[in-house]
């Protein structure tokens, strides 16, 4: 593997243990992997935050790498942590949880990593161009920057994308080379979809893509927050990267669709049956969850609509980043929200925190990913269905 002047540097230790270290795993993905070289990123997008999913090992590698003066060198973010940072005593989480979810994001903070701990950190600011290398991790954002922003990331592990922060680096392999990034599945969407049924598609297409980059021919135009749902069920149902949309995301003019080996047609039924195998009871939900991948202001603000007319049946999370939080407040959809019954979650959301400890046993969710992850990793029965359907269950 070629490494320029400075990489050589990094890896024979002239700038210290710290970045020696982290250009060693950096050095051995691309041997793996069989990249060539390295390329420079522009930024990182970095999981491995919830103390639900690392733990006291995860914590005390955190706090050995800031301790040992590790630093950033391009803009980096968070993914969502296991609890509100500010609210988490509100919301029911213990004490010795919280203590030690502080220290991961401390130790975070200390490296010059931005606390802003969300799964779209599209929406607040981080947002690479077209073509720019970068190394994010969580895999809804991975797949909304590789496919809707057409920046370039492989899915790295936490441990894989903090190394490249701090060398600024990351092995040229994968999604970063243009053969990698062609369609491998055509999937013919015969039916108009709304809400709840682009989460149903990424779950049906995701399974049969697998790894491979599937193509899309819908009928209509899909929002934003429909690509982002579309591209979180993939990525949970199947191991989807990379997908393209015909006419709509930057690259599907470049995905050789006459290279392509498999095409299936997806029709209303199909869509009603992923619909129905994503909820694991028929009982109704004592907890709805709403914004995973996080939700946009625009989401908050029709929720906000809906359930200041109506008001929330059971306890309801709408969960969100900081930032967007704070453009809530401002407009006011967050104290409506809250007068419904609800809570606007900040940090979080249903996956990564300690939700099964609070006494819920079924989850709403109107996220595909939720649906997936939710049984798994909390234990707990989810119904899947439109928000505004959940809420008036």
């Amino acid at each position: 593997m070629y490494l320029d002047g400075i990489e050589e540097k990094m890896y024979d230790g002239e700038f210290g243990e710290t970045i020696q270290k982290s250009m060693e795993v950096l050095v051995a993905l691309g041997d793996i992997y069989g990249a060539e070289r390295m390329v420079e990123i522009s930024s990182a997008q970095i999981s491995g935050v919830s103390y639900k999913t690392i733990g006291d090992a995860g914590l005390e590698y955190l706090e050995d790498l800031s301790e040992g003066g590790a630093r950033v060198r391009v803009q980096s973010t968070l993914n969502p942590a296991g609890m509100d940072l500010e609210r988490w005593r509100e919301m029911g989480f213990s004490e010795e949880f919280a203590r030690r979810q502080l220290r991961i994001v401390e130790a975070y903070s200390s490296m010059d990593v931005m606390n802003t701990c969300t799964c779209t950190p599209y929406l607040i600011g981080n947002v690479p161009l077209k073509g720019s290398h970068i190394a994010w991790s969580e895999s809804s954002a991975v797949s909304y920057a590789n496919s809707v922003l057409g920046a370039r990331t492989n899915r790295e592990g936490g441990p894989g994308a903090l190394a490249a922060a701090i060398c600024g680096r990351t092995p040229e392999y994968g999604y970063h080379l243009d053969e990698n990034r062609k369609a491998t599945l055509l999937v013919d969407v015969e039916c108009d979809l709304s809400g709840a049924d682009y989460g149903a598609l990424g779950y049906i297409a995701g399974r049969i893509a697998g790894e491979g980059v599937p193509y899309f021919k819908l009928r209509g135009l899909p929002a934003p927050e429909d690509l982002k749902a579309l591209g979180a069920a993939m990525a949970s149902s199947g191991a989807v990267a990379l997908y393209h949309v015909d006419g709509i995301t930057p690259e599907y003019r470049d995905a050789s669709l006459e290279e392509v080996d498999e095409r299936i047609r997806v029709d209303a039924g199909d869509i009603s049956e992923a619909r129905e195998e994503l909820s694991t009871t028929s009982d109704s939900p004592d907890l709805i969850c709403l914004g995973c991948p996080h939700c946009s202001l625009d989401e908050i603000r029709r929720i906000a609509s809906f359930v200041g007319k109506k008001g929330a049946d059971c306890d309801l999370w709408v969960c969100t980043s900081a930032a967007i939080k704070s453009a809530a407040d401002r407009m006011g959809y967050t104290d409506v929200i809250e007068a419904a019954g609800g809570m606007v979650v900040s940090d979080t959301c249903m996956v990564v925190a300690p939700v099964e400890e609070l006494g819920y046993e079924v989850l709403g969710v109107d996220s595909a990913k939720a649906a997936n992850y939710v049984p798994g990793m909390c234990g707990l029965d989810a119904v899947y269905d439109d928000w505004m359907n959940l809420l008036k269950l």
